[in-house]
């Protein structure tokens, strides 16, 4: 017998340590006719924000070799509508569900979060915070130690359930992000978000997104998530969740080596919508191979 379960702190137990990343995955119910949702260890839905956003001018998405940009601008139509008319269809589920929290200032942050603590089958949060903070001239608050301390503790304060924090790789040093969201109240850390990148049209001369810039993601960032996942794993005393470019269960296995307690599955999810439920058989296998009874077998199991 294999035992799957992972436990990521302040009471979110997770089946196997399979995730969905935000944004990849609409609200879940959209993959119902691939795949049973209660096979994962959870979901993570579009990323939600205070007020209805219509998200950036088109084109925001381009492929890119081993990997997408998108720019997509976190479109989705508010908090109130999320609890109203998306979370009922959510109670059905056995895995765990996860909302994506994304805000513009700490005032938006706490405000969105203040909707979501009283959801019985919301199971955690996880809070985005590569979003700019209008109020510091557009630097995202995951950028700066003192922001990343501020948004986390201000959320921490409304918010009783599990707080994973969303970390992003447009930094220096990411490991100093990742101790500042921890003394600030995190549970747990995700990370990498995407890494900001850029495509031209050479024959009309013109960026291929509106924005010019957007984030990359896919098989060409598994290397850096890597490598900061396992930095992140040896600096903190909290779970990781790792993310970037995996896209079967060697991805999968290798990021749990590395560290990461849970990992989320991304752009993975447009190519094969069975993806996920692929990566868990083959976790378990993997494991039963090296004869693993338990996920705490695998997790930082990485032999220098």
């Amino acid at each position: 017998m294999v035992d799957l379960n992972v436990d990521l702190g302040n009471g979110l137990v997770l089946d196997n340590p399979v995730l969905t990343a935000s944004g990849t995955f609409g609200y879940g119910t959209e993959f119902d006719d691939f795949i049973d949702l209660n096979r994962l260890g959870g979901f993570v839905v579009k990323g939600t924000t205070l007020h209805h956003r219509e998200g950036n001018a088109y084109p925001r998405m381009a492929e890119t070799p081993s990997g997408m940009l998108n720019a997509v601008g976190l479109q989705n139509k508010g908090v109130k509508y999320f609890v109203d008319q998306i979370y009922p269809t959510l109670t059905k589920y056995q895995s765990k569900v996860i909302v994506n929290v994304s805000g513009s200032t700490i005032e938006d942050y706490v405000s969105c979060t203040e909707y979501l603590e009283g959801l019985d089958g919301i199971d955690a949060i996880e809070l985005n915070i590569s979003c700019p903070n209008v109020k510091e001239g557009g630097m995202a608050f995951g950028t700066s130690c003192a922001s990343a301390e501020k948004v986390v503790a201000a959320v921490r304060k409304v918010y009783s359930k599990h707080l994973m924090v969303k970390l992003s790789p447009n930094v220096t040093d990411i490991t100093e992000i990742a101790r500042s969201a921890e003394a600030s109240g995190a549970d747990s850390v995700s990370l990498i978000n995407t890494i900001l990148g850029m495509a031209i049209d050479t024959n009309r001369r013109r960026p291929l997104l509106s924005t010019v810039t957007g984030g990359l993601s896919g098989p060409a960032v598994k290397p850096v998530a890597l490598r900061m996942v396992w930095q992140v794993a040896n600096s903190v005393n909290i779970p990781v969740v790792g993310l970037g470019g995996i896209m079967n269960a060697q991805d999968a296995v290798e990021f749990m080596l590395a560290g990461a307690t849970a990992v989320q599955l991304g752009t993975a999810n447009f190519i094969d919508p069975q993806v996920t439920v692929k990566v868990v058989e083959g976790i378990e296998v993997y494991m039963k191979e090296h004869e693993m009874s338990s996920t705490k077998d695998l997790i930082g199991g990485l032999i220098l």
